[in-house]
This record gives structure tokens, sequence and C-alpha cells, in this order.
């Protein structure tokens, strides 16, 4: 019986161990270790290089990014990645100018990739600034000055309080071109960013004025190359953490101003800014170079120059700090219609394109039609621009450089009312033409040629 006992234990003790391998019974679940993020943002430095888009993976796709330009930051699984950037050419063309293979993000830093240098001498090359990711306490500031400006030489950057004498001993940090300082934590408040050179000290170059970091705040500041009107090289972008971004601008910022006489029936003029004399003896179809200008508000007189008192503008422009502005005296002084037209002006030129802008200002045209050919033919042609009327603009446009013929005519007309006009455009050019009136108001029409058609 002793045996019979022991095969009924053994019989219970397999059939046990196959219930416990049954294939009905649930796996054991196993948990994953959770995935660690890493986060990144980008930043648009190259001066002279178009809009650009990129492509980082399925989880970092950039549509279009300008130049002073952050894009928002996002998270992504820490992990080698690659990075492409493309410029976006006109006619829908692109070009890989950076192509960062196995970019390695870490989930214990954030981290800021600058696209810097020159598209003209092709040195267009990424700049990564990891920062280690650490809360910033209640009533500090996080910041890091990155030199992302090409075009500038080796700089002294001061961080002091507004108005504060500087020193030797303000020199917040020494920094070349793709350099960039450790991250600083400073105390909330008001602060003025000056930039001096090695070797002139006692020279700033950039003057921030006043800018406030408020608690919290975890910023870089980063100098590139200025886009705005006045003397300084290098304007500042300000990103914070998050990818929000903002100019601050030289506190000696301009406002640029030229003025073209494209009255054809009216005589000389001298251009008045409150009441004084700026401009003397303008003709037509002369212009000016741009004047720096305090910004604020002016009121702006066109007078005939053998006698002020014969005004035939008077209008109040308020003139932005750092902008461009030209502006055209526009009609006819016989039909009493003069008036002002004020065009913003971007001057920053972009090596692969070259960028042309149109403006109606002939009083005896009507609408017209823009063609933009590669030959004279335009026969078959589909107007570039339609039914343009007088004092509108194309704004610039891109083009690839290259050879072209413009044609103006009547719209809805093939029969040229200025040219066939063969032109040869480079990239890193900008050209603006002007349709007039000979003089008097008389055929044929003409053109006034400003900027690198000069």
């Amino acid at each position: 019986m002793q045996w019979m006992k022991k095969l009924v234990c053994v019989v219970f003790a397999a059939g046990a161990l196959s219930a416990c391998n049954s294939d009905n019974d649930p796996a054991p679940v196993v948990t994953p270790p959770p995935v660690k993020q890493s986060s990144i943002k980008l930043v648009h430095a190259v001066s002279d290089a178009p809009a650009v888009s990129i492509d980082g993976g399925q989880l970092l796709q950039v549509a279009k990014l300008d130049y002073a330009q952050s894009t928002n930051l996002v998270s992504l699984p820490e992990g080698s990645y690659n990075l492409g950037v493309d410029a976006l050419l006109p006619q829908n063309g692109k070009a890989r100018v950076i192509n960062a293979q196995g970019v390695m993000l870490s989930a214990d830093n954030s981290y800021t990739v600058f696209a810097i240098g020159s598209a003209a001498a092709s040195t267009v090359a990424p700049l990564v600034v990891a920062t280690p990711v650490a809360a910033v306490a209640t009533g500090n500031v996080r910041v890091r000055v990155v030199h992302a400006a090409a075009s500038a030489p080796m700089v002294d950057v001061h961080v002091t309080a507004p108005g504060a004498a500087l020193s030797s001993g303000t020199v917040a940090a020494t920094l070349d071109f793709r350099q960039f300082t450790a991250p600083l934590t400073l105390n909330a408040g008001n602060y003025q960013v000056r930039i001096t050179l090695p070797a002139k000290p006692d020279t700033v170059v950039f003057d921030s004025g006043t800018v406030a970091l408020t608690s919290g705040a975890d910023v870089i500041i980063a100098a590139i190359n200025n886009r705005f009107a006045g003397p300084s090289p290098v304007s500042l972008l300000a990103v914070n953490a998050n990818g929000t971004y903002a100019d601050i601008k030289d506190a000696n910022s301009t406002a640029d101003v030229r003025v073209v006489h494209a009255v054809s029936d009216a005589p000389a003029v001298d251009l008045l800014l409150n009441n004084t004399k700026a401009i003397p003896n303008l003709a037509f179809p002369n212009f000016t170079g741009y004047a720096n200008l305090t910004p604020g508000n002016y009121n702006v007189k066109v007078a005939a120059a053998a006698d002020n008192s014969v005004v035939v503008i008077n209008a109040d422009l308020n003139l932005t700090s750092g902008s461009f502005a030209t502006v055209l005296a526009t009609g006819s002084l016989g039909q009493g219609s003069i008036t002002p037209l004020v065009l913003a002006d971007n001057p920053r030129r972009i090596a692969t394109e070259a960028q042309i802008r149109l403006v109606h200002a002939s009083t005896l045209a009507g609408n017209v039609d823009i063609y933009v050919t590669a030959s004279s033919d335009i026969s078959s042609a589909t107007p570039a621009f339609a039914n343009v009327p007088f004092k509108a603009q194309t704004g610039y446009v891109s083009l690839l450089p290259g050879n072209y013929v413009v044609t103006v005519t009547p719209a809805g007309s093939k029969t040229a009312a200025i040219g066939p006009l063969a032109l040869t455009l480079a990239g890193n050019k900008i050209y603006t033409a002007v349709a007039r009136d000979s003089v008097n108001r008389t055929a044929p029409l003409g053109l006034i040629l400003l900027d690198d058609f000069n």
C-alpha cells in the first residue's frame, strides 16, 4: 500500500506541474524600463542663407525656418539621430547644407542646435549647445551667451546693471565665433549687455540698453549678424528654453530712409523733416542714398526747391528702430495728385537667390501685367503679376541666379509698355525697379533702378 501512496503523489505532482505550464495560463508580465527623454530646438543663424527645412527623422520635421528664428522645443527619446538641414531655393528647389550623422541626445541635457556660418563661403555647419537639465530656482535666471555671428571677430561680453561703468571686471566672457559660455546663474532683474573688442575695450560695438530678465527664465542669448539699420555689426537673439525667441536690437539702431523723385512733371524739390531741410534739390528721376535717422515721429514735407512755401506733400511718418524704408514722391503736379508711397525695405541679401522687386509709379500706364520670362517672347506666357495698379508693388521675389527678361504691358495686352528688358540677376543681390513716366508725363515709360542695379 505504501507504493500506491507514492505513485499517487508522483501523478498528482506531475499533473500540477503540467497545469502550471498550460497554454491557457497568462504569461508573466514584464514591465519594460521607461524610455528616457531628451529635448532639442534648432536656430537659424546664417544671415545670407534662405529659409531652411529640417529632417531629423519621423519625430523631428520642420517645414520652414527663416533667419533669426527658432523651432519649438521638441521632446525625443534619448539616442542617436541623423540631422539634415536643406536650404529652400526658388522654384521649390532644395539643397542640403547640413548633414549631421549620429547626433547623440542624452536625457541629462537639453540641446540647442544653431546653424551657423556663411552660405556664400560654403561654411554652414551645426553648433550644438548642450545645457544640463536642471530647474531654475525662484528669483534666479539662467543665461548662456553664444557667439554665432560669422562676420564678427572675437569679442568681450559685459553683463552689468543698467548704466554701470565698464571695466575689465565686468567682462562676463571673451568669445570667438562658435564659442559659448557655461550656464550663468544671475539674480532676476534688469541688466545691460554690451559688447566690446578685446583690442578696443572702451569702444562699445553693441549696447542692449535695459533688458529685463524675469524670475525662472532659462535663456540662450546669441550674437548674430545684424539685419537691422544701425552701426552695430551684430544684434542679439534671445531664445527661451521652450523655443520662443525675441530680437534684442542695438540701442543705437537707426531708421534708414531714402527718397525717390518719381513725379515727372514736378521741378526739383527739397525734403524737410520737422521743418528742417534734410535733402536739397532732388530732381526727377533721381534718388538719394539711405539717411540714418533717429527713430521716432517725423513731419515730412516735400517742397519746391525754388520756393519752400510751395508744399506738395505734407505727411507724418513714424520711423521705427532698425527699419529701412524707401519714400517715393508719386503722381502728377499738373493733376494735383502728388502723394507719398512708403515701401518697407529688407536689405538682407541671400547667397542662393536674386531678389527682385517691381514698383508701379507710372501715372500713364494704368493697371499693368508684368512678365518675367526666359526670352522676349511673351505670346504664350502667363504674367508673373497680373493687373497691377498704380502705386502697387510686387514685394521681393526670389529667383535663381541667371538670365531673365522683364516685360511690362497694359493689363490684358501683349504689347510692351516697358521692355523687353534683358537682365542678368546674380545671387546675393537685391534689385528694385520703379516704373515711371518720361519727363512731363510723356511716353515712353522708363525705369528708376535701385539697389544692386547700380
